[in-house]
């Protein structure tokens, strides 16, 4: 699909001027003036270079930050080496399990069982009552917890912290839910995510109580939201492009290479932040120690000096050398189970609907000084029709 118009184009990559000028964008956040950096290789760049741009940084390497909202440091995210690799490497075993035939089967199962209530109805809300559900439910199975669990993380909202005008509440309510796991956890331990960590030991030594609170609180923190936004994106997309749905599922080996499409393009979490443990500059700009940078990964997945017509979206786009899930060694550990969601998504959109109409939408946006950017939904109102 082609943007027809220059309005058009700009919705989808807001930060293009500002690219092409200077490849840095300063935006007031909050009060902090933070440079956001915005060219591929520029951003790559960065996400290796943890000694200039460190995640050693407790509750501020997401912009704005979350000192309001919890108290400890999200483990492994919030990490430089070697602590990040030893962190990461525990919970691989978790993390890696859409690698398996058998995990793909559960999580296609589970997508096939939440879209067939839909079909046929008036009208059905995605974003809430769709794309929440199956991203709480599918992280019971990342996780190794019953499904019933999944019933209190749909009551969070989309955003545990951010879902509503009571942040600080909702981390209270987040960090209670967790420590309270892993209190039943210690005293009779499963072969869940609360359990292992009982059991798990970092440089030699067992998990402290907050370290546990913090790998648990990015587990369920991040990729809430950007799995969400682009669950909701995809069925968007579709109602308006079924020709390139039904093309897709002619041969099935195509979907992977649209799921990575539309991560590009949808770019869910649109930046993340990185301290400068001394100053240093980033474009024209002096930046003070203990300051900040933005890594934009939005605008580094539209640099045209990297990716051939990137306002097109090209199913089928090869190489798609996206930075949607990060970058480095911070490359986002739940990126197999995003791709196995979306995957089965897509598939299954084909197999079970023949037709998907949008009868409301609200688009989700964000700022950052003069520039708007639309990120996912706030409402999406559809009907499914069956096959």
């Amino acid at each position: 699909m082609t943007p027809t118009d220059a309005e058009s184009r700009a919705r989808l990559d807001p930060f293009a001027a500002p690219r092409r000028a200077h490849g840095v964008l300063l935006v007031d956040f909050e009060g902090e003036p933070i440079p956001m950096i915005l060219g591929h290789r520029e951003v790559r760049k960065a996400a290796r270079d943890w000694e200039t741009f460190s995640s050693d940084a407790p509750c501020r390497v997401p912009i704005p930050a979350e000192t309001n909202v919890r108290s400890v440091r999200q483990l492994p995210i919030e990490a430089d080496p070697p602590l990040h690799k030893a962190a990461r490497d525990l919970l691989k075993p978790f993390f890696m399990r859409p690698a398996k035939p058998e995990y793909v089967e559960r999580i296609d199962a589970l997508v096939g069982r939440l879209i067939e209530p839909l079909l046929g109805e008036p009208e059905v809300e995605i974003v809430r009552g769709f794309a929440l559900p199956l991203q709480s439910l599918a992280l019971t199975h990342l996780l190794g917890m019953p499904e019933a669990a999944a019933e209190e993380w749909i009551g969070w909202g989309i955003h545990v912290f951010h879902d509503g005008d009571d942040s600080a509440e909702k981390g209270s309510v987040l960090d209670r839910y967790i420590r309270g796991q892993i209190a039943a956890a210690a005293s009779d331990p499963a072969d869940d995510l609360f359990g292992a960590m009982t059991r798990m030991e970092l440089n030699g030594q067992p998990l402290t109580t907050d370290e546990m609170v913090g790998i648990a609180n990015l587990t369920f923190a991040g990729g809430r939201d950007t799995v969400i936004t682009a669950v909701s994106a995809i069925i968007a997309y579709f109602a308006a492009n079924r020709p390139a749905l039904e093309w897709l599922c002619e041969d099935p080996k195509r979907i992977a290479f649209a799921v990575e499409e539309f991560v590009r393009v949808t770019s869910p979490l649109t930046h993340i932040g990185r301290v400068c443990p001394r100053p240093t500059t980033v474009g024209p700009h002096a930046v003070a120690a203990d300051a900040r940078v933005s890594l934009c990964w939005a605008s580094a997945n539209f640099d045209e000096t990297v990716f051939d017509a990137p306002e097109e979206i090209r199913l089928d786009r090869m190489p798609n050398p996206h930075l949607g899930f990060g970058s480095g060694h911070h490359n986002c550990l739940g990126a197999a189970q995003a791709r196995a969601i979306l995957r089965s998504l897509i598939r299954q959109l084909g197999e079970q609907t023949s037709t998907i109409t949008i009868l409301e939408q609200e688009r989700e946006e964000e700022r950052f000084g003069a520039i708007r950017r639309e990120v996912g939904f706030r409402l999406l109102r559809v009907n499914m029709q069956p096959r």
